[in-house]
């Protein structure tokens, strides 16, 4: 009787104050949203920060730009075990979900109606990424367990992801629309991509436009958007509006690689591959790119390894080859996080051009692509570069494509899973078969779902996995598919 008189006491008390709970037991200085510009600001730059280091770390090995002396069981082809990078996977979704977010926020309240376009042209460029990993991934319902309940989404075909309604071609016109449609006065705070000015988001848009129908190409015809893209000339033209952020030279903000223990830094050293390329065209950015090595003993200032040593058995001597440039860690504030770039563009429609897909001339984009590399990396371009050199358009039967790729991949090296990508996806430049591959002396296609997938999601994991021949990474994306 006791207890039921208290429990009878406490729901009176309840019902009596649940009336103004809410104005009650909210703080009048404490905010019950995260503001938008807070959100954007996340966004930018945990997403480019982190994959700016994944794209060095991990990256680099299967892009062939840097050979591990250490953590090195997925420059041997074992993407199964993520060491030292190689788990992208949390970056995407989670600031995918946070992008969401800003999403929702743009669309619910009208105050933050000028973040919907970049929201949207975020969303299609991480969801891009995702996807060129990947392959099928939980996309659609991703981001419904709060609103549909739904906590183990399918997984989506990447055509689908690429072409269907609110897919990556669908939200990048989309979020041009609404930035053309935008007609209110705030100012998008937090832009630390592209200091908030929209015109620049739509060049942005442009560019990975461009990018993602060039990617697609092999499978659905995309010539006639191309085109319409490439007449218009509204994408990123020059270095001054790529979208990017610079790092800094100290802590907070500088590049992590700068951050690392000086025996992990060394864990990297320039990879035979890129060593060749270089020194066929003669490239002065070599001497961005890397030290030279200390041994007197070896036939070069700049020495490469072949990927994939096992240094188990092969131990390596560190002064033999060359490590990393000290933009990589001493003037870290000399580099930026791409998202997209005039140079990349440039390739891409110089791409479209030789194939075909445009009418423009080729070798003017490519060479105009050469110079911002150059420019980009703070090295001056040797005045033969482009006329008799190897890097010359179409020299003594070249084939320009592969000078069009080739050149590409060089000035992606921060992004290093750029290059893996779009090696994948042409086979250029001509990679090295690594000297201990634990893959069956294959070079990987596509990233493996991660375990977390397979104990929390674990029916859809079931499903993708056997549509990929057991979650191979030798089974190739939908773009890539012959």
């Amino acid at each position: 009787m006791k207890n039921y008189l208290k429990i009878s006491l406490v729901v009176l008390l309840l019902s009596a104050c649940t009336e103004d709970f809410q104005e009650i037991n909210t703080n009048p200085n404490a905010p019950t949203e995260v503001p938008a510009s807070s959100l954007l600001r996340k966004v930018i730059f945990d997403y480019g920060e982190q994959m700016s280091y994944e794209g060095f770390t991990a990256g680099s090995f299967l892009g062939q730009y840097f050979t591990g002396t250490d953590f090195n069981l997925f420059d041997r082809g074992d993407l199964y075990s993520p060491q030292l990078g190689g788990n992208p996977w949390p970056i995407f979704y989670t600031n995918l979900r946070d992008n969401e977010i800003l999403l929702n926020l743009s669309r619910e309240n009208e105050i933050y109606a000028v973040y919907e376009g970049p929201a949207l042209i975020l969303k299609a460029y991480m969801t891009a990424a995702l996807t060129d990993f990947y392959g099928d991934v939980p996309y659609s319902n991703a981001f419904k367990g709060k609103t549909g309940g739904i906590t183990t989404p399918a997984y989506d075909r990447q055509e689908a992801i690429y072409t269907g309604a609110g897919g990556v071609l669908d939200n990048l016109r989309q979020g041009i629309a609404a930035i053309e449609t935008y007609s209110g006065v705030q100012p998008l705070d937090g832009d630390y991509l592209l200091d908030g000015h929209l015109e620049n988001w739509k060049r942005f848009a442009n560019s990975l436009l461009i990018k993602s129908l060039v990617r697609i190409s092999n499978q659905v015809d995309v010539r006639s958007e191309l085109q319409s893209l490439a007449d218009a000339g509204n994408y990123i033209l020059s270095n001054e509006q790529n979208a990017a952020f610079d790092f800094t030279a100290s802590r907070p903000n500088n590049f992590r690689m700068a951050n690392l223990r000086e025996g992990d830094f060394n864990s990297f050293v320039m990879s035979e591959t890129i060593e060749e390329v270089l020194k066929n065209f003669d490239d002065p950015r070599i001497e961005v790119f890397f030290r030279p090595s200390d041994s007197a003993f070896v036939d070069s200032r700049y020495r490469g390894l072949l990927n994939g040593q096992d240094v188990s058995s092969n131990p390596v001597t560190l002064k033999n080859f060359s490590l990393p440039g000290v933009i990589f860690r001493e003037q870290t504030d000399l580099l930026d996080a791409n998202f997209m770039t005039c140079w990349e563009t440039n390739f891409l429609l110089a791409e479209a051009a030789e194939r075909g897909l445009i009418t423009q001339n080729a070798q003017t984009y490519y060479e105009q692509g050469v110079e911002q590399a150059f420019a980009y990396w703070n090295t001056e371009m040797p005045s033969d570069y482009l006329i008799t050199g190897d890097a010359a358009y179409g020299i003594n039967g070249t084939d320009p494509l592969e000078q069009i790729i080739t050149q590409k991949w060089l000035a992606n090296l921060i992004n290093g899973y750029e290059g893996w990508i779009e090696y994948r996806r042409t086979g250029y430049p001509a990679f090295k078969q690594v000297a201990a591959s634990l893959n069956n002396g294959l070079i990987p296609v596509r990233m493996p779902y991660p375990t977390s997938e397979e104990a929390l999601n674990a029916s859809n994991y079931d499903d993708a996995s056997g549509r990929t021949d057991g979650n191979s990474i030798n089974f190739p994306v939908w773009w890539d598919e012959m």
